[in-house]
């Protein structure tokens, strides 16, 4: 459904960001991107979004397919008409709209509001609390609450394919737990395609089918999670575990990240 073939970003016309990377987000599954910071991870969903312009980058070698049609080069309003959308790093709610205006304002490629008001029972049926507090201003709700509405407003365009962007970053294990739960529904019964980008990997790979990991701008590592979830180097870089499933020290931790080398 989504595809990724080789490309390359560049910021500024110097600095190179993303060098040959190459994923597939397949239809009706979610896949998980994990990589520590900077290594190219929202750059890779900014790309397929259409929002590099904004700020000065740009996709210079390689194509992004979505449905057999090339996207890469595409305006953010135009990629989010062909059903992709992206939900992104730190929630970026509308602080002084309420709940339902912020759902509202989701929907606005919607041609009718009759479709609007449906997309809006539909948010509140998965995020019940939302409905609680549709006429609060959305600055006032908690962490995970923006969150759940940063994701239902998303939703309101009716997309194919969600970007999510760090969706667990500041939230409380269980509020995370609860958020990836209701995602993994929508996947099931929408039958959506979910791109997920994260560095809480044990996480990420307990609800993805297919996994890749990230270093440099380059993509090091990809297989099925579960495979990703069983592997040593992936135990050790990301979860800090040993050989024998012992918890490492952060100092450990810290040293091994500075000496490991996929490539």
């Amino acid at each position: 459904m989504l595809t990724i073939n080789n490309i390359e970003v560049v910021y500024d016309n110097v600095i190179l960001v993303l060098k040959g990377v190459s994923l597939e987000a397949r239809a009706g599954a979610i896949t998980t991107v994990l990589g520590a910071n900077g290594a190219g991870k929202s750059t890779t969903l900014k790309a397929i979004s259409g929002v590099l312009g904004s700020e000065r980058g740009s996709v210079t070698k390689g194509t992004i397919e979505f449905d057999g049609k090339r996207v890469d080069g595409g305006r953010a309003s135009e990629i989010t008409k062909l059903g992709i959308v992206q939900v992104f790093e730190g929630r970026r709610v509308f602080e002084h709209l309420t709940v339902e205006e912020n759902l509202i304002a989701g929907g606005h490629i919607q041609k009718h509001y009759a479709k609007v008001r449906e997309g809006i029972e539909m948010v509140y049926s998965y995020f019940p609390r939302l409905r609680e507090r549709r006429t609060q201003l959305s600055g006032y709700l908690s962490g995970g609450e923006q969150q759940m509405l940063a994701i239902g407003r998303a939703l309101m365009s009716s997309p194919k394919v969600v970007l999510l962007d760090e969706p667990s970053l500041g939230l409380a294990p269980m509020l995370v737990e609860e958020i990836f739960g209701i995602v993994k529904r929508l996947v099931d019964q929408e039958k959506l395609t979910v791109l997920l980008v994260e560095q809480n990997a044990t996480m990420a790979l307990q609800v993805a089918e297919h996994g890749y990991v990230m270093e440099n701008g380059r993509i090091v590592l990809e297989g099925p999670a579960a495979q990703l979830r069983d592997n040593a180097d992936i135990k050790e870089f990301y979860l800090g575990l040993n050989e024998v499933g012992a918890r490492k020290s952060y100092r450990d931790v810290k040293h091994y990240k500075r000496r490991k080398r996929w490539l």
